[in-house]
């Protein structure tokens, strides 16, 4: 017998390199006879004593491509094909495991936990003292934690406010918003505070200038000032530009809350026009609001002006429920709302002496005016329905 060749581990024949070459750019007949040829060869040495006899039926999975399934005859050694030099051996696939499934949180507790952490934190800071109290009165901290949250239901799922032109409110500084005021009630200003503080990028407090009457009555007057409000003059409303708030004022007063129905949406006179005045001693913008579904909660058809003397209101209303239903005809009709916020009319312009000008303060009054009507009929006319 010759002397056999022998082949370093991981160093293919000659031969065998050529034949697969060839095998790869030919047909699939080539591939066949290439087979055939390895088959024929068989391994080196150094395989052979490597690799042990396999049983009948095993496939041959080490050839590449063109490798054909031959079954071994017994006591035949297995051909193995030599793994490159520096390759490393495939590792078994683990299965990944699977995750393991989240627990669920109980609905609605993050939101209950953190509102009663939330209502200890406020209780301890009222037992403590630990918040503050404008010049006016005006507790932030009160106004955030209990008054707003009692009218924010009120405003969100009674009247269902849409707020438009949110963007029209000053993100800093002061700013004067005029608003029509209808529906018997001030229950206007109250939802136009809350649609200000809860839809403005920088939840801005809105600070509304109220009549005498207000700050009359025994148990209104403390919540009013608790909330922000102070009394309609030009020296509070002053004082409140030069700290840099959002003022509000309703110049139709009285004759506008108290109007009857058949006048509904109608604008009354805006006074002699102190607002403008004042916008333009200190350089502020003026934000026409127009408010449209308050003029139908509680439909004025009749004043009783006896009563009205008698009680020292300057009116005393007589709708389909009230005084007819006692205190049930109180509920305010569930109509929609819209606010809507209008472009502002900028006052930093004008000059320091320009505040004394009466016929400049009426046609920036005027001006005001018919933009909020002019809105108010807009708004009207893409209204559905009263309810809806």
């Amino acid at each position: 017998m010759a002397d056999a060749k022998v082949i370093p581990f991981g160093e293919e024949p000659r031969s065998r390199r050529a034949a697969r070459s060839g095998g790869a750019a030919g047909t699939g007949g080539g591939a066949k006879k290439d087979a055939a040829g390895k088959r024929a060869q068989g391994p080196g040495p150094h395989a052979l004593s490597s690799v042990p006899d396999q049983p009948d039926g095993v496939e041959d999975s080490m050839g590449g491509d063109d490798a054909k399934k031959v079954p071994s005859q017994p006591g035949e050694p297995q051909p193995v094909t030599p793994r490159a030099e520096g390759a490393e051996e495939p590792e078994a696939a683990s299965p990944e495991p699977e995750p393991e499934p989240e627990a669920e949180p109980a609905p609605g507790g993050g939101a209950w936990d953190r509102r009663l952490a939330e209502g200890f934190a406020f209780l301890r800071r009222r037992v403590t003292g630990d918040y503050e109290v404008d010049e006016f009165g005006y507790d932030k901290d009160l106004t955030e934690q209990v008054l707003m949250s009692l009218i924010r239901p009120l405003y969100a799922n009674y009247f269902r406010v849409e707020v438009k032109g949110i963007e029209n409110i000053p993100s800093d500084g002061g700013a004067l918003v005029v608003s029509n005021h209808s529906g018997t009630l001030p229950l206007d200003g109250l939802m136009m505070q809350v649609a200000v503080h809860d839809n403005h990028p920088a939840g801005r407090h809105l600070r509304l200038l109220a009549a005498d009457l207000v700050f009359m009555l025994p148990v209104v007057n403390e919540l009013a000032r608790k909330a922000g409000h102070t009394l309609a003059c030009a020296e509070d409303a002053e004082r409140l530009l030069e700290r840099g708030e959002i003022v509000g004022v309703m110049p139709e007063g009285f004759k506008g809350l108290g109007k009857p129905f058949g006048e509904r949406y109608k604008l009354q006179r805006f006074g002699r026009g102190g607002f403008v005045s004042t916008a333009l001693r200190h350089g502020v913008p003026i934000v026409p609001c127009s408010i449209v579904g308050a003029e139908e909660i509680y439909p004025m058809i009749g004043n009783s002006k006896t009563l009205a003397r008698l009680l020292g209101f300057p009116y005393f209303p007589i709708t389909p429920t009230f005084p007819w239903l006692g205190p049930l005809g109180a509920l305010p009709l569930p109509t929609k709302w819209t606010i809507q916020f209008g472009e502002p009319i900028p006052t930093d312009g004008y000059p320091p002496e320009a505040a004394e000008d009466p016929m400049l303060m009426f046609n920036l009054t005027d001006q005001v005016r018919e933009q909020i009507q002019h809105t108010l009929y807009k708004l009207l006319v893409q209204r559905r329905s009263v309810f809806f």
